[in-house]
């Protein structure tokens, strides 16, 4: 065990994940065991800074405890529709998951994507009071804060305009969706460089579990890109992202559903650094191997909150992460589990060691 605690200072791990989002050799392949269930920008902690910093520092406090690739950070935690409220999107707190966000736009009235502005950075009122979360947490921790988190393009377009409606007018309304990608495009690069200027300590470029340091590039969530055809994700999805990456320096693709439609698509992203996947969602693994593996780094998730299409005992965890491992190679693999206790945890962890070694 002390070996273990020897190997782990946060120089080293960096150091670790830094050569593998570059698919450099590394001793280890790294890992995050996560702590479920999942905190989201619930009612109760969305407008309340001190309770979101509360929550975040006995959380930092349990998890450093496990011997994995996680390292200790805050996480502004506003929910995936900040970009959609900006835009003028009313949104609803809810009590179980980030806020409902009510769309402005539909085929009826598809027209009015050209009457929508650009929120203003520095002034609008939901990104302010973003800005004012981070000062808070600034003032009373020490702790390096993550960007909030970052949804692509698409699926900001598909919150501002109905979601059924926005994905038919892929197809009926392409230059409607194509003026609404733009903009939000545009309100996305802003926002990021906005976020980025007024971090003092910034930990990630992104939300999720994983350390991804400003040179390897921007971490989004894309989880529309599974509904749509190779064709329409290279339009309307490809595109954009592209536009995000060229400005900053690269981009990780984060997606949830199964992605054998568009996965070869993805790759084509300029500047992709990354894919992050839910891996019981995506049977096909074949397609993964042959598309992705060795190519760009492949962030691999499989959680609790997956119990029921596979089993997640410590035991089935650490057999299917050996299967993982066997199937993909390690060139360039993340891996990310979860457990339901920091005592699980704790020994899932310890575990790992023994066979992640190169």
């Amino acid at each position: 065990m002390n070996q273990i605690r020897n190997r782990f200072f946060q120089r080293e791990k960096r150091e670790i994940i830094k050569h593998n989002w570059l698919l450099e050799p590394t001793k280890e392949i790294p890992f995050i065991v996560e702590i479920e269930p999942m905190h989201f920008a619930t009612s109760k902690y969305y407008n309340d800074d001190q309770a979101e910093l509360n929550w975040n520092i006995n959380y930092c406090e349990q998890q450093k405890k496990i011997h994995d690739y996680w390292i200790p950070n805050i996480r502004l935690n506003k929910g995936i529709g900040i970009i959609a409220s900006a835009f003028g999107c009313e949104y609803t707190l809810n009590e179980n998951t980030d806020p409902w966000v009510r769309p402005l736009i539909s085929e009826k009235n598809r027209e009015d994507v050209y009457k929508l502005e650009v929120p203003d950075v520095k002034n609008n009122a939901i990104y302010m009071d973003l800005y004012k979360r981070i000062e808070y947490f600034q003032l009373n921790s020490n702790l390096p804060i993550t960007l909030t988190r970052i949804p692509s393009p698409l699926v900001t377009a598909s919150l501002i305009w109905d979601y059924t409606s926005f994905i038919e007018a892929t197809v009926l309304f392409p230059k409607e969706v194509h003026t609404l990608l733009e903009k939000i495009t545009v309100a996305t690069i802003d926002f990021v460089k906005e976020q980025i200027e007024r971090i003092k300590n910034l930990h990630s470029m992104g939300h999720e579990m994983w350390l991804i340091p400003k040179n390897i590039g921007l971490n989004i969530r894309d989880d529309l890109a599974v509904l749509m055809s190779p064709n329409l994700y290279r339009e309307f999805g490809v595109r954009y992202n592209s536009q995000i990456a060229e400005s900053f320096g690269g981009i990780i693709v984060h997606s949830c559903g199964d992605v054998k439609n568009v996965v070869e698509t993805m790759m084509e992203t300029a500047y992709l650094r990354g894919l992050e996947l839910n891996l019981p969602n995506n049977t096909n693994w074949s397609i993964l191997k042959n598309s992705v593996a060795g190519k760009t780094p492949l962030v691999l998730r499989y959680l609790q909150s997956d119990q029921g299409k596979i089993s997640l005992t410590n035991n089935h965890t650490e057999n299917y992460t050996k299967n993982i491992i066997d199937y993909f190679g390690g060139k360039g693999l993340f891996l990310h589990t979860s457990v339901l206790t920091f005592e699980e945890g704790k020994s899932l962890a310890d575990n790992f060691h023994k066979f992640l070694i190169r």
